[in-house]
């Protein structure tokens, strides 16, 4: 049983769709974010960042315990545990590999700004917003070029680089986009957002996360509180 601490944010939702798609047992654990329970001394022993997912699995390598935080790392554990979800060729390997790294990289950094200085920031800064929507709608446009010569984003078959990219791209409405306007996009984020294991890895703790409203959230989040020495 693998031990998963988790939120129901993007980079929480990539780890709840790989343990579906590759059929493992998992238990969730939930860090509200919001309440700080991410600077628990327990949670930063296995993600010293403070930031979710992190997993804990009694059967890692060589059958012994194995902790992992950052959801890049997890969803690679995850596919070399279970042999699923990236190729074996390697060359294959590494074109997928190289758009994990676009989405830790690009992606969720820059969408991630986006959601806040659109939607989170008690100041609205025209400068940030215009900036980082462009950026979101710039990235769009990049995978939307990418589907229009590639059935997935990693190449031919499905894998953990759309498991990756998905949940970034559910909040498009938040991030200044409009999805018609990338329709190689948009047919591939519909047909993923069918998939079985796809739905029941978003479902995991949705109906936990609460708008972010009082001002000693945003200061958990946001705030002073991040800089604090632990």
């Amino acid at each position: 049983m693998i031990e998963v601490y988790s939120w129901p944010t993007p980079n929480g939702h990539k780890v709840h769709i790989m343990l579906e798609e590759c059929g493992l047992a998992y238990r969730v654990h939930p860090v509200d974010i919001g309440a700080g329970e991410q600077f628990a001394p327990g949670f930063l022993a296995i993600s010293p960042n403070n930031k979710i997912p992190a997993i804990t699995d009694p059967d890692g390598p060589g059958g012994r315990p194995i902790s992992l935080f950052e959801s890049g790392a997890i969803l690679l554990y995850l596919s070399g545990k279970t042999g699923q979800l990236l190729p074996a060729d390697v060359a294959a390997k590494y074109e997928v590999l190289q758009w994990l790294m676009f989405q830790m990289g690009s992606v969720g950094p820059m969408l991630g700004q986006a959601h806040h200085f659109r939607i989170y920031a008690p100041d609205k800064l025209p400068y940030a917003i215009q900036r980082y929507t462009n950026e979101a709608r710039r990235l769009y446009g990049v995978i939307n070029k990418r589907l229009a010569h590639s059935t997935y984003i990693g190449g031919r078959d499905y894998s953990i680089a759309d498991i990756a990219v998905f949940p970034w791209l559910r909040s498009w409405k938040n991030q200044g986009v409009e999805m018609v306007d990338y329709p190689h996009l948009k047919g591939w984020f519909d047909e993923i957002a069918m998939r079985p294991a796809v739905q029941r890895g978003v479902a995991v703790l949705a109906g936990a996360r609460k708008p972010l409203t009082d001002d000693k959230a945003r200061d958990v989040l946001f705030g002073q509180r991040q800089l604090e020495q632990r």
